[in-house]
């Protein structure tokens, strides 16, 4: 087994077109960012106000110096676009009447869920850190503090903030945690403005961080899969429940930012083939997707590991479009009745006490999102920390970063 180196409010309309993958003949233009702003939802129109703050990409990706952990650059965001699509069915937890396909791309695949009760496990938790200088380090002192970072999408100025906050690097943006461990949930690019750089980060900090006692390391997730792809195998036609497609018209479709795919070295997919799906750290169970389709591919952690390596490396574009489908798939954990089992079913088979997932952004597991009315008060602002649900059993770490929610970085275990 190896493991790689380390707004508003959205107006709503009445047709959801969610998950699409476009046929064949495949995407051969960029799409037009901040033409459809709502995140996993209908298009709306993007505010006149909004558009007027959106700097001029020339294409150019100097480094950018540091900014103050204060300083949250929401004004250069670009719109995120659809993700692509997953099985109605929610990996057999939920409805019964599937499509004949597997994909409902035009249906309203995601219905506002309400809140649990105040104060229990569907609450969404402010987290509480126990500073870093009252941790042992030094050799024998064993393993130091456990970090998790959700889904970054490219908002490099955001993760390097919040890494800061954490005092997991300094204000030049070096590793300054020690024995810390730092995993990172995978969707490294795309959507946000700098993908390329986000990963050449994560693979510094491996390096440091094992240098000082600690490691940094990190899982991989759909968007690492769907790059992989679109560089790999670019308009080669794959079959999909929806038709004929390709990974690059559905990377563009996903928010695929073309000055990363500028800038992806070789030194950038062998990373990313590397990376792990699964990982089990202090009884956490370790995972991109909230999806039970890991189950697919073994008994074990290391036989998931492995498996998936294996079949990266077979280099085949029907075998990789599979395991991103798969691991495109969602909300297997979310409803009340039925998520809890599927947690266990994970935790029966690979280990842990709970799930700690990315993927799906908490406002939309909590129904946060804008209303037509302007009322905001729920809205992807309003995370400020993980999100646990089913019975306890799963934290999801998504903070909604392209819907101008927050990049979570937290350690763990939660303390409330």
């Amino acid at each position: 087994m190896t493991q790689g180196a380390g707004q508003g409010p959205v107006m709503r309309t009445d047709t959801l077109r969610d998950f699409q993958v476009p046929a064949v003949p495949a995407v051969t233009e960029a799409p037009v960012y901040g033409e459809y702003p709502a995140y996993y939802d209908e298009p709306a129109p993007v505010p006149a106000a909004r558009q007027a703050q959106e700097p001029a990409h020339d294409g150019r990706h100097d480094p950018a110096p540091y900014e103050p952990p204060h300083e949250h650059r929401h004004d250069q965001r670009q719109e995120p676009a659809y993700e692509p699509p997953y099985e109605k069915s929610y990996d057999g937890y939920d409805t019964d009447d599937e499509d004949p396909e597997g994909y409902t791309p035009t249906q309203r695949d995601l219905p506002v869920i309400g809140r649990g009760a105040a104060g229990g496990p569907g609450d969404t938790v402010q987290v509480h850190y126990v500073p870093q200088d009252a941790q042992p380090t030094g050799p024998g002192s064993g393993p130091g503090p456990l970090y998790v970072v959700g889904d970054v999408h490219g908002y490099l100025d955001q993760l390097v903030t919040e890494l800061h906050v954490q005092g997991l690097i300094d204000a030049d943006g070096r590793w300054s945690a020690g024995n810390a461990r730092l995993w990172f949930l995978g969707d490294f690019t795309d959507r946000g403005p700098d993908g390329i750089g986000v990963i050449d980060l994560v693979m510094r900090l491996s390096a440091e961080a094992a240098a000082a006692g600690g490691y940094c390391k990190a899982l991989m997730g759909n968007h690492e899969l769907l790059l992989i792809g679109a560089k790999r195998f670019g308009d080669t036609p794959v079959s999909s429940g929806a038709g004929t497609a390709t990974f690059q018209a559905a990377w563009l479709l996903n928010g695929g930012q073309r000055t990363d795919m500028e800038r992806l070295e070789d030194v950038h997919l062998q990373w990313m083939s590397r990376l792990d799906a699964a990982a089990l750290e202090d009884g956490h169970l370790l995972l991109h997707s909230d999806t039970t389709a890991y189950l697919d591919y073994g008994d074990s952690i290391e036989d998931v590991n492995d498996r998936i390596h294996e079949l990266l490396n077979l280099n085949d574009a029907e075998e990789t479009w599979d395991l991103f489908r798969k691991f495109t798939k969602r909300f297997a954990f979310r409803d009340q009745e039925t998520g809890p089992d599927a947690v266990r079913e994970l935790l029966d088979t690979y280990g842990g006490g709970r799930v700690v997932h990315g993927h799906s952004p908490i406002p939309y597991l909590l129904g946060q999102v804008g209303t037509e009315d302007g009322d905001d008060s729920h809205g992807p602002e309003a995370v400020d920390g993980p999100h646990v649900y089913a019975d306890g059993l799963a934290i999801a770490m998504d903070g909604g970063v392209t819907m101008e929610g927050k990049l979570l970085v937290v350690q763990l275990p939660l303390t409330d």
